[in-house]
């Protein structure tokens, strides 16, 4: 079933993960689809549509190393497109749906894919971009869009692909965009190992025992990172993968009763629209036995009150990026436990706001910026090693070389370790504000505001200034029906930080601008406030 290089060496190819499941579980749902759950292919059907898939590939030229495209929804159909590219070694691009037709010619010229599957809905988009980058890409539609191949006649009209993939441990297989939210999007090249990787150090394989098959509701979009991970996972894992093309929070609810989920992902400010729903007592949740976040920041009220209101669950914090390929770090279930001596509570109620301890297939080090490693509790940046991280950025020779250094992956991540190795963020190196030669972390202040009664969120930037080189600068988003005041918020953080910590200016506005998933784009912010708006 593994594939062998020609040294007689097995290699894993991600291919394999499904392969596996689908031997072990055939006749296990693998995908359930669409808000009603309206679409289902089993772990053998999968691999059947993936091998006609990939046949339906080669005969529209694609060859070893050529890059396919796809932006869509998260569909069963993205799923078999990830492993038809990795059967016939092709290299896989998921593209973020919500990108205008400008970003995709961008993304386009760089990767210059073969083929390009979209959705229906992005086929304007596309030919928009097609036109733009004047790309040669043979446009494939799931659904109908005018002369475009269609993607289910590929599916249904192919012979299935039989032959082995020749692509080894190391190399691409997919190139994943990064979010770009504090500077433009870079291709990140991952290969079979990062995601083989990661999935064989820390999940167990499928059970043929229906009666212990899990249920995962995946609703993080299946371009970025955590969501390629959760799918990876569920897949050799021989779970029902329930795919919410977008999130919606009760449709998200409905799943989760209907299907008897057990497992779901994610991020921060779904778990607080979900919990915040006028209807979120009505659903039975109880099913859900473990709930992952991440992706963003957690704040701390929030998970507070999800402790509370899923009492029967195990919470885990996953960070990573997508130059990690996965989680890097995680907090344990048992870290989320708030039980104990008066002294075990107050550290974890402490360490809760950390984002664990570093996985035992990565290295993780807090170094300088000499690149020395810090003393325990030091701010530094956050850097890892191991076999499962990107290879590079897709034809940026510079960019990779300052990210890969000595064999450690710089993140731009700051942070600092306690005495027990949990390790907490500090913000990025891009984003720490420096005022008059004091380095101040935007998460220290925005922590400390957050827990104003008159606050609902906030986001903390530094901003030009003469005499400091740069100032604190807060934007504030108020509690329903609050009027917080920019004097208050300064004396609430005077009285709970160091003077030079302290904001200096305060803006109110309705709404932080962030991405799908949750992270503030303070690169806006700076151009917003930069230029006095």
């Amino acid at each position: 079933m593994v594939t062998e290089c020609s040294n007689g060496e097995p290699v894993l190819n991600t291919f394999d993960l499904l392969q596996i499941a689908s031997a072990i579980a055939p006749d296990r749902d693998a995908f359930v689809t669409g808000e009603d759950g309206e679409s289902r292919f089993t772990f053998s059907e999968t691999e059947g549509r993936a091998r006609s898939l990939a046949t339906g590939l080669r005969e529209l030229g694609v060859v070893a190393g050529d890059r396919v495209a796809m932006m869509e929804v998260n569909r069963s159909e993205h799923a078999e497109a990830v492993f038809a590219c990795s059967l016939i070694d092709a290299v896989f691009v998921p593209i973020n749906y919500r990108a205008r037709a400008h970003e995709l010619a961008g993304m386009l010229h760089e990767v210059t894919p073969r083929v390009i599957i979209g959705g229906e809905r992005y086929g304007e988009v596309i030919s928009e971009a097609m036109d733009e980058s004047k790309s040669s890409v043979r446009p494939v539609a799931i659904g109908q869009y005018g002369d475009w191949t269609n993607y289910n006649s590929i599916v249904e009209h192919s012979e299935q692909f039989w032959d082995a993939p020749q692509a080894g441990d190391d190399d691409a297989a997919m190139i994943m965009f990064t979010s770009g939210t504090s500077s433009q999007p870079k291709g990140v090249v991952l290969s079979h190992n990062s995601f083989c990787g990661f999935v064989l150090a820390n999940v167990t394989p499928a059970d043929p025992d229906p009666e212990t098959a899990e249920r995962t509701l995946l609703t993080v979009p299946l371009y970025h990172i955590a969501g390629v991970q959760a799918l990876m996972s569920g897949v050799y894992g021989g779970r029902t993968l329930v795919l919410q093309p977008q999130f919606e929070p009760a449709a998200w609810m409905r799943l989760v009763q209907r299907e008897k989920v057990n497992r779901a992902m994610v991020v921060p400010t779904m778990l607080k629209t979900l919990m915040d729903h006028d209807e979120f007592e009505k659903f039975d949740l109880s099913s859900l036995e473990v709930i992952t976040y991440g992706a963003a920041a957690m704040p701390e009220v929030v998970l507070m009150d999800a402790l509370k209101k899923f009492p029967d669950a195990q919470f885990i914090n996953a960070f990573g990026q997508t130059e990690t390929a996965a989680t890097i770090t995680m907090l344990s279930p048992e870290d989320h436990r708030l039980v104990g001596t008066p002294e075990e509570i107050e550290l974890k109620r402490k360490r809760i706001r950390s984002i664990g301890r570093p996985l035992a297939d990565v290295e993780i080090q807090i170094v300088d910026d000499m690149g020395a490693e810090v003393e325990q509790g030091v701010t530094g940046e956050i850097v890892a090693r191991g076999d499962r991280l990107m290879k590079g950025y897709w034809n940026m020779p510079d960019a990779t070389s300052g990210a890969l250094q000595g064999g450690w992956l710089h993140t731009g991540d700051l942070g600092w370790a306690d005495e027990g190795g949990y390790i907490f963020l500090a913000g990025r190196v891009r984003e720490f504000v420096k005022r008059g030669g004091e380095m101040i972390s935007p998460e220290e202040v925005e922590e400390v505001i957050d827990l104003h009664e008159l606050v609902s969120e906030s986001a903390v930037i530094g901003l030009p200034d003469e005499k400091w080189g740069e100032i604190v600068h807060a934007i504030v988003v108020p509690a329903p029906d609050a009027a917080p005041t920019g004097e208050g918020i300064i004396a609430w953080c005077h009285d709970r930080l160091a003077s030079y910590k302290k904001p200096e200016v305060v803006h109110f506005v309705d709404e932080l601008p962030r991405t799908q998933l949750g992270k503030v784009m303070k690169g806006e912010l700076r151009a917003r406030f930069h230029e006095g708006g």
